[in-house]
C-alpha cells in the first residue's frame, strides 16, 4: 500500500527487551485553548469505491483507509517511527524469533463480545489460506511467520502457521529467523483481526453494515455504493476517550475536478488528492489549505512478462530508457515528486539505493540505446512496436500516460493505445494478467525497501507482472537473512540492479501525498506511508 523516516533506533530497541503500555497514545490531542465545534463530523473523499471492506480481499489505500478505522491491530507506528501498543497492550520476545503479545484487558468488538487471542490466530490464518485467495497472502510469510510461506503456497495447512493462543489473552507469535521491522509489517491493516464468529455465519456478506463488527474506534452504519459510506463511533473502542470526532463520511469520487470542486462548496473536508492542473492556482487562493507531504510510494508501469513482446527484457528496458521522467515528475506533475529509477527508494529503511548506471546517461545516449535494444527484439521502423497501456479512471493517470505515449512515439516510434477501467475492474483485470502493461503504483506497508521489492519475488502474490528471476530471489532471502542494515542494502541494491536490467516494471516517479483540508480541521498529520486516521482528527468551531 499507502512521509517522515521512520526511527529506526526505537524500532531496534523494541526489538530486543520487553516492552509495556507507554504514555502518549496516538490519538485526537487537542491543544489547550483551542474551541471545538458542537458537531463533531467530517467528510473525506477516498477516490474511488473500495472493492471490499475485509482486511483479507484488499490491496490499496482506497480500501485501507476505511479499514484503518474501523478496525485496530496489535501495535501502530507512530510519526516518528515508534510502536504504540494498541489492541495488545504490552509484549516481550525471546532472541527476537518468539515474540509473545498480550492483549489489553476487556477489549470487545463492536457488539460487546470479547476480542480473544484466539481471533488474531484464525485470522492469520485465514489471510494465509489460498483458500481465501488475499493480495496480502504472501505477507506473513515476508514477516518470516513459522510455515506462513509454506501455507499460502499450499505446501502445509493453514492450523500449522507459527501463532498460537496460550489464553484468551496471550498469543505467541514463532519466526523462523528474526526480522528487523517485524514490529512495523505487524502495524498492516490486513493483519488485524476479524471476527470468525460473524465470518462464518454471513460468508462474504458479513462486512454489510447490518452485520459488521469492528474494533477500532468507527463502525459502519451506511453504505451506499458508488455515493458513501459512513461510519460513526464505536463507543466500545478501547480508547474511545481519546476520539473526538463522533461520524465520519467516506465518499467515492475518482474525478479530481469534482473533488475540487465540492470541497469548494463546502461539501468535502478533506480531498483524496490535488488536481495537477490546478494545483499551482489552487496554491495562490487557497494557501495553508493546500497539504504536501513527501509520501514512500513509487508510481511505475508494469509489465505482463509472461505475454510476447513483454518476456523480452530488452523491449522493457527500452521503453524505460525511452521515457522522460524529469518532464513527467517537474512538468506534468510538478508537486515536488521526483523522476524514479528504482522502484523501491533512493533513501529508505536507512540505506541508499543507486539507480542504474543508464539513469545518468545523457538522454540522447539513452533513446540511442532504446532504439538498439528495441532494433534486436524485432522491432523497427518498418515494424513498429504496438501495445496496450491500462490505466484506472482518474484524470492525473489520463495526464501521465498521454505524456507517457507521446514520448514514446516520438523517440521510439512506438505506439501506446491507452486504455482505462474503473479502479475495482483493473485490479481484477492485473490478477487475471489480462494486460499488456498497466499503470500501478506501490505505497511502502512500512520503512525498509523489500515493501517494494517483494513484489516481485517468484510466485508473490502481489507479483501481478508474474516476472521470475532466480537471481532476483536470491538476492532478496539474502536480505531477509542479513545481519545489519548494511548488509541488507547490499543486497537490496543487488536487486535493485537486477530489477535495473529486466526491468519487469518502469519505475515513473516518487510520490508525494497533496490534500486540500478545511481550516477547521485540526490533527491532520499523514505519516510517511501517507496514512491518516479520522479519530486522530478533530473540528474546531467555525
Amino acid at each position: 500500500m499507502k512521509p517522515q523516516p521512520r526511527n529506526h533506533i526505537a524500532l531496534s530497541l523494541l526489538a530486543v527487551g520487553i516492552l509495556s503500555a507507554c504514555s502518549g497514545v496516538f490519538a485526537a490531542t487537542v491543544p489547550a485553548g483551542t474551541v471545538l465545534a458542537e458537531k463533531q463530523e467530517l467528510v473525506r473523499n477516498n477516490g474511488s469505491e473500495p472493492s471490499s471492506l475485509d482486511p483479507h480481499k484488499v490491496e490499496s489505500d482506497v480500501e485501507f483507509n476505511i479499514i484503518s478505522d474501523i478496525f485496530d491491530g496489535l501495535v501502530a507506528v507512530r510519526n516518528d517511527g515508534s510502536i504504540e501498543p494498541r489492541l495488545a497492550e504490552k509484549w516481550e520476545n525471546k532472541g527476537n524469533t518468539v515474540w509473545v503479545f498480550h492483549l489489553r484487558p476487556g477489549i470487545t468488538w463492536s457488539d460487546g463480545t470479547a476480542i480473544t487471542a484466539k481471533d488474531v490466530v484464525w485470522s492469520w490464518q485465514r489471510l494465509v489460506d489460498p483458500k481465501t485467495a488475499s493480495p496480502y497472502a504472501s505477507f506473513p510469510g515476508n514477516m518470516h511467520i513459522q510455515n506462513a510461506a509454506d501455507i499460502a503456497l499450499g505446501k502445509k495447512s493453514p492450523d500449522t502457521l507459527g501463532v498460537k493462543a496460550l489464553d484468551d489473552s496471550t498469543l505467541e507469535v514463532t519466526l523462523t529467523q528474526p526480522t528487523a521491522a517485524f514490529l512495523a509489517m505487524l502495524a498492516h491493516p490486513s493483519l488485524v483481526p476479524v471476527d470468525p464468529v460473524l465470518i462464518n455465519r454471513f460468508g462474504d456478506k458479513w462486512t454489510k453494515p447490518e452485520h459488521i463488527v469492528t474494533s477500532g474506534a468507527y463502525k459502519i452504519t451506511d453504505w451506499v455504493v458508488n455515493e458513501r459510506i459512513v461510519a460513526e463511533r464505536n463507543v466500545r473502542y478501547w480508547n474511545n476517550k481519546q476520539t473526538v470526532i463522533n461520524k465520519v463520511t467516506y465518499l467515492p469520487i475518482n474525478a479530481e475536478t469534482a473533488d475540487v470542486n465540492r470541497y469548494k462548496a463546502g461539501e468535502i473536508d478533506i480531498t483524496y488528492t490535488i488536481p495537477v492542473n490546478q494545483f499551482a492556482q489552487l496554491q495562490k487562493t487557497l494557501g495553508d489549505q493546500v497539504h504536501v507531504t513527501p509520501q514512500l510510494a513509487t508510481y511505475y508501469y508494469e509489465f505482463n512478462t509472461t505475454k510476447a513482446p513483454f518476456n523480452d527484457p530488452r523491449v522493457r528496458r527500452a521503453l524505460n530508457m525511452a521515457l522522460d521522467k524529469d518532464i513527467i515528475a517537474d512538468k506534468v506533475m510538478a508537486q515536488g515528486q521526483r523522476p524514479a529509477w528504482v522502484i523501491s527508494q533512493p533513501q529508505i529503511g536507512g540505506v541508499k539505493i543507486a539507480p542504474p548506471d543508464y539513469a545518468s546517461w545523457p538522454r540522447e545516449k539513452r533513446i540511442a540505446e532504446a532504439k538498439k535494444l528495441l532494433n534486436e527484439a524485432g522491432f523497427n521502423a518498418s515494424h513498429p512496436l504496438s501495445f496496450n497501456l491500462l490505466y484506472n479512471t482518474m484524470e492525473t493517470h489520463q495526464r501521465i500516460a498521454i505524456a507517457a505515449s507521446s514520448m514514446w512515439k516520438k523517440n521510439l516510434g512506438v505506439e501506446a493505445k491507452l486504455q482505462n477501467q474503473e479502479w475495482k475492474t483493473m485490479l481484477d483485470t492485473m490478477h487475471t494478467g489480462n494486460f499488456d502493461a498497466v499503470r500501478y503504483a506501490w505505497i511502502a506497508d512500512y520503512d525498509d525497501a523489500s515493501t517494494f521489492l517483494n513484489n516481485f519475488r517468484t510466485g508473490d502474490s502481489e507479483n501481478t507482472s508474474k516476472y521470475s528471476n532466480p537471481a532476483y530471489d536470491e538476492a532478496m532471502q539474502n536480505a531477509a537473512k542479513a545481519k545489519d542494515i548494511a548488509e541488507r542494502g547490499k543486497y537490496y541494491q543487488q536487486a535493485e540492479d537486477i530489477l535495473g536490467q529486466d526491468v519487469p516494471a518502469i519505475p515513473v516517479y516518487h510520490y508525494v501525498r497533496t490534500h486540500l483540508v478545511k481550516p477547521w480541521v485540526g490533527g491532520f498529520a499523514p505519516d510517511s506511508l501517507g496514512v491518516y486516521l479520522t479519530k486522530d482528527l478533530y473540528i474546531k468551531k467555525h
